[in-house]
């Protein structure tokens, strides 16, 4: 769909829809910190979500190639396939940790982990805008302003991604600990 078939009141009304969604989802994943729901045991999830950060930093790198070689039809496919594996980790993500304690750090390397960790997190946060203002940008047909917003959102949401794995493996040694 281009931007010229586009009504601008559906965009301004998606807009404010990514501005709500991308406030939210971190007040709810925070919220959820707080739930515990007892006797279910996900413990395998960690390494089920590392694992879909890993195949969704491995797919951003192929969806840049895919655009550099002009591609946008792989481009568009890796890309809806990133975002469906980012909300696949967000819904094990929540699911583990509303059904487990948390798992702390017992390492020798929290000078290396927990700035690590802050930064994923914070940037977690930061990425949720980005990321789906430049799918609207692209959905709409805006590729100039598209191209705009995927210079911000493509690295830090691959290196969501990335540190996310990374600190998997880094806590991981500790589940159950």
């Amino acid at each position: 769909m281009s931007m010229e078939l586009m009504d601008q009141s559906k965009i301004a009304k998606a807009k404010k829809l990514i501005y709500i969604v991308s406030i939210v989802i971190p007040i709810a994943v925070a919220a959820l910190f707080s739930i515990r729901i007892e006797g279910v045991d996900l413990s395998v999830l960690p390494p089920i979500y590392a694992a879909l950060n890993g195949v969704t930093a491995v797919l951003l790198v192929f969806a840049l190639v895919a655009i550099k070689q002009k591609n946008m039809r792989l481009h568009r496919l890796l890309m809806r396939t990133s975002l469906v594996l980012s909300l696949a980790f967000l819904a094990c993500y929540i699911a583990y940790h509303i059904t487990s304690d948390a798992t702390p750090y017992l390492g020798d390397s929290g000078m290396i982990y927990y700035p690590l960790l802050i930064t994923h997190i914070v940037l977690s946060v930061v990425v949720i805008p980005l990321v789906l203002l430049s799918y609207l940008w692209a959905w709409t047909g805006d590729f100039k302003r598209h191209k705009k917003w995927t210079r911000f959102a493509f690295p830090i949401w691959l290196f969501v991604a990335v540190s996310g794995v990374v600190v998997y493996f880094m806590i991981s040694p500790y589940y159950g600990a």
